[in-house]
């Protein structure tokens, strides 16, 4: 029931049971083959690096990461993996998320059904998928302890509703459970979202896996529904599972059932991947490439691109034009088998580059001499590509970004390149929005996302117009952070994190508040134009006419929205419930059909406890984004009239007024009252407190404290921000996973005894864990 290592289960050769390999995906393989950890320090292998899922999501397109996932799973089962352990399908509920990168959404909608198409692609192979993390990973910010405090509605139309599509659609034989708790009980001993929930309602019978040190009562996630705890603990948590079993604390049936569907993913995955497949690394290459041309996002374009005229000087600036940002950071972090610099592959193009400069220091500080000579070659120049974007350390796995900019010495060199050259096209990288006050400053802009290992040469096909960008936004730019409706509440305090928001995040937010926004969900611009027309609703598929009335060939995202006219319970202006990528040749017109699935016209009714089909009349929109509509139909549904909240006032979420929600009216939504938020800073820490609290505790604990932070901006200074980031995570690291991570070098007593030394009783602690340290060498339990 727990690893054997790290990455591996155990195998018993007496009962033939073979031991099978998890490792990290979600767009690529991460497999280690030396030491081991699950925060992407060591090396692994070299493996594709495909564009990450926030990337990918932009094309909007099932097909395209269906095949992604499959190319994924043969280089996995090439190396005798069993289980991938992707995709990310958390929601993104605010962009300062650190992971936002590794997800596909800020829509369930979009979510699901890309990652079911990820799911089906993977396990096409023979390898499991196992989509991560359930439920409610919403930060990273204290994420092994943090109470994400949700309504039962927002719960299931938002955090749960991307994993139904999964789970029914994908038929992923994994998932993986999240760290944190979910309105007060740890994801992966909560019978409600793992028996209620995943099992009896979607039909889910696969593997249930802890996050990596995510086990908090082996007992209870046993009985909740997990089945393997990753990674190994050296037997000490089996030991808890024997001793509940004698004791009459868990019934050997429930053990039983455990261990049949551990043995089901073992032999099934086993028989599949245990066979040599041919992978040409130049074939998953291109295959990276056609994954990125289709995922770039054109926000901007005054008539610069393509770039046509080959006699225009262009001047290159920017040091991810040399150096490309094309991952993000943490367990995802791939080492690729090759890496397309743009510098190099615009070279083997027909533009007629003058020069290139660094123009500033990636990683922060301000040099007058690389801006001065970017300025001198942008005046020498027509045009300047300036390449700008989220550095590797602002985005990364166990921190969330401190805010939504970019660095001051990018904006400073931004702001003198346009005194002498206007012309300017600006290419950023990043895995989440950024505020852009300097949008007027430039004449267009591609974002590139993180775009993996063929990053280079799918910008440089867009910029040219050998590719017509068909990217669209899949999630929505604010114009400043503080129009985020969760930015005055996020993070969370230091225990909780309270969605006072409720179902207002992302579009669902901004349109129904009808709030200026920077660029809306689902926008993006192409090289071609596209008529609408002739839509027809028939009560389940709208069908409708697009022609392409450009000159280039393109593919357009046709979104196709629901919207309520008259419902009597607050809701959102409209939601995603279809969408479609058309390709169409110049003056080329298709007839398209979406269908609806069974929750178009619904929404989760909390007194029922259940989703249900309002009675009312309904609006279907068809549009090139949340807010460009171009098609719309009336209709009138005949279902559920019943009110929920009809006891609870919830005009504030009426009036989609979520900035200032008071604990009182959130309370009410909620229906309890608030857990504390704060530490008990008298409290004698235990195993289930986390690192940083040491702060709190005696002179040992007080010098720990401080040691991290100090350890953290060495490396800072070393010019190290991937590494300076994860040393943070050991702060945030409750006590007891210190051990259940330590492979058995540190037993629960020896923890004990580390606990009293940090709590004041330095020698007492010190004697304990001499004391239980030589009981491990001995072989003793």
């Amino acid at each position: 029931m727990s690893g054997a290592n790290f990455w591996n289960t155990k195998a018993i050769p007496r009962l033939n049971i073979p031991s099978i390999m998890l490792t990290d995906g979600p767009h690529g393989l991460r497999k280690q083959g030396g030491k081991a950890d699950h925060l992407g320090l060591n090396k692994s292998i070299p493996a594709t690096c495909f564009p990450t899922a926030a990337t990918l999501a932009n094309s909007w397109d099932t097909e395209l990461i269906k095949k992604v996932g499959e190319y994924i799973g043969n280089e996995a089962s090439n190396e005798n993996v069993n289980v991938l352990l992707g995709p990310g399908l958390n929601i993104k509920r605010n962009p300062l998320c650190g992971r936002n990168f590794e997800y596909f959404s800020e829509d369930p909608y979009l979510t699901g059904k890309l990652s079911a198409a990820m799911i089906q692609g993977i396990q096409k192979t023979g390898v499991s998928a196992c989509p991560k993390h359930f439920a409610v990973n919403s930060q990273e910010t204290r994420r092994m302890i943090v109470d994400e405090i949700v309504d039962e509605r927002a719960l299931h139309e938002l955090y749960l509703e991307g994993f139904r599509y999964a789970v029914e659609d994908g038929k992923p034989k994994t998932i993986m459970t999240s760290y944190n708790k979910v309105n007060g009980v740890y994801a992966n001993e909560n019978t409600y979202l793992l028996k209620n929930v995943l099992k009896d309602q979607w039909g889910f019978d696969g593997l249930i896996v802890t996050d990596w040190g995510g086990n908090n009562n082996r007992v209870e996630g046993l009985k909740a529904g997990n089945q393997l705890e990753m990674p190994s603990t050296n037997g000490m948590t089996d030991q808890e599972i024997v001793e509940a079993v004698k004791n009459n604390e868990l019934e050997e049936a429930i053990l039983d059932e455990r261990v049949e569907s551990l043995l089901r993913i073992v032999f099934d995955t086993h028989k599949h991947t245990h066979c040599t497949k041919t992978i040409s690394e130049e074939t998953q290459h291109k295959m990276a490439i056609e994954a990125a041309c289709k995922s770039l996002v054109l926000l901007k374009n005054e008539g610069m691109l393509p770039l046509k005229d080959r006699n225009q000087k262009i001047a290159i600036i920017g040091d991810f034009a040399d150096k490309p940002r094309y991952q993000g950071a943490g367990s995802s972090l791939i080492v690729p088998t090759k890496i397309d610099s743009l510098l190099n592959e615009i070279k083997k193009s027909s533009l007629n580059v003058i020069g290139y400069e660094k123009g500033f220091k990636r990683l922060g500080g301000h040099s007058k001499t690389l801006q001065n000579k970017a300025c001198y070659l942008a005046k020498q120049s027509d045009i300047v590509l300036l390449f700008l974007g989220l550095d590797e350390g602002s985005e990364a796995e166990g921190i969330d970004r401190k805010h939504m900019r970019l660095s001051d010495n990018q904006l400073l060199l931004l702001d003198k390149l346009h005194e002498v050259n206007g012309n300017i096209v600006l290419i950023l990288a990043g895995g989440s929005p950024i505020e852009m006050p300097f949008i007027e400053k430039v004449k267009a802009v591609l974002h590139s996302y993180l775009p993996g290992q063929g990053g280079g040469s799918a910008i440089v096909k867009v910029l040219t117009g050998d590719i017509n960008p068909s990217g669209k936004l899949s999630e929505s730019y604010p114009i400043s952070y503080s129009d985020v409706p969760s930015s005055k509440i996020y993070p969370g305090k230091y225990l909780t994190s309270e969605h006072r928001e409720s179902i207002f995040i992302g579009y669902r937010y901004y349109d129904t508040a009808k709030k200026e926004i920077l660029f809306p969900f689902g926008y993006g611009l192409s090289y071609t134009s596209y008529e609408y027309k002739n839509l027809i609703f028939n009560g389940k598929t709208a069908s409708f006419s697009i022609r392409n009335t450009g000159e280039y060939e393109g593919e357009e995202i046709v979104q196709l929205y629901v919207k309520p006219l008259d419902r009597k319970v607050f809701s959102a202006e409209k939601e995603l419930k279809g969408f479609v990528k058309v390709p169409l040749k110049p003056n080329e017109e298709k007839q398209i059909i979406i269908p609806l699935d069974k929750h178009a016209f619904s929404y989760y009714h909390v007194d029922q406890k259940k989703w249900v089909e309002a009675s009312g009349e309904y609006e279907i929109l068809i549009g090139a984004s949340s807010r460009d509509i171009r098609l719309s139909s009336k209709l009138t549904k005949t279902g559920d009239s019943t009110v929920p909240y009809e006891n609870i006032d919830v005009l504030i979420y009426d009036s989609c007024d979520v900035h200032n929600i008071k604990t009182e009216d959130f309370e009410k939504l909620y229906g309890k009252k608030m857990p504390n938020s704060n530490w008990d800073e008298s409290k004698i820490l235990d195993r289930n407190d986390i690192v940083e609290q040491s702060k709190y505790g005696g002179i040992f604990g007080k010098c720990l404290y401080a040691l991290i932070p100090f350890i953290k901006n060495l490396l800072s200074f070393m010019k190290k921000p991937i590494t300076s980031n994860n040393v943070m995570f050991i702060l945030e690291m409750p006590f007891r996973s210190i051990a259940r991570m330590s492979g058995g070098r540190m037993n629960m007593e020896m923890l004990d005894g580390f606990i009293e030394m940090v709590n004041g009783h330095f020698f007492k602690g010190l004697f304990k864990m001499i004391k239980y340290k030589w009981f491990i060498k001995r072989g003793r339990k």
